[in-house]
């Protein structure tokens, strides 16, 4: 990949997050408020996915060392 090419990419990404946040500074605090709750409502579904997971990985690994006997 050519250098300059890269600067200018780089640019684009910090043009775009700059319009992003001036879109996300105009919203009301309302709204703002709302999507705060839903990414804390993701993030909870995330976290008990993994901990579903990690529960799930050590019984199977009990299970595995219950066998062994």
């Amino acid at each position: 990949m050519n250098v300059s090419r890269l600067s200018l990419d780089l640019q684009k990404i910090l043009e775009g997050k700059r319009t992003l946040r001036g879109n996300l500074a105009a919203r009301p605090v309302a709204e703002k408020l709302r999507m705060l709750d839903a990414m804390r409502e993701r993030e909870f579904a995330i976290r008990g996915r993994v901990k579903q997971r990690k529960e799930e990985v050590r019984m199977q690994k009990e299970e595995t060392e219950d066998s062994r006997k």
